[in-house]
């Protein structure tokens, strides 16, 4: 039985790489799809609120008062830039998981397909 070759061995550890770097990217993606579903459910739940009632939020470690519409208007625009970056992690996603697929082709062409070599 033959050595896998050092070019086999290169591809096997570049697939290694971009399967944890894809596990990182989709693991970002779903904290940030849980940010985005928390911050939908805070402006659901704000906006059931009278338009004259306090409105409190955390600023640290302190609660401030704030008015209803600008914490609106500061969750608006959190939820669109969640949205955004889970956009450009879905982007990041496909381009890695083309790439592990195209790497996992010549591995396995490489492998299974190649010719034998002389020794």
């Amino acid at each position: 039985m033959s050595s896998v070759s050092p070019r086999v061995q290169q591809q096997l550890a570049m697939l290694q790489q971009i399967q944890q770097q894809l596990q990182t990217v989709m693991g970002q993606k779903a904290q940030y799809e849980m940010a985005v579903k928390e911050t939908n459910r805070a402006v659901e739940e704000l906006k059931e609120v009278a338009d004259d009632a306090p409105v409190y939020v955390n600023v640290g470690t302190v609660m401030m008062q704030k008015d209803k519409e600008k914490v609106l208007a500061d969750l608006g625009e959190k939820a669109e830039t969640l949205d955004l970056r889970i956009k450009s992690l879905d982007k990041q996603a496909k381009a890695l998981q083309a790439k592990f697929e195209q790497l996992q082709a010549q591995i396995k062409q490489a492998v299974g397909g190649g010719a034998p070599q002389a020794s």
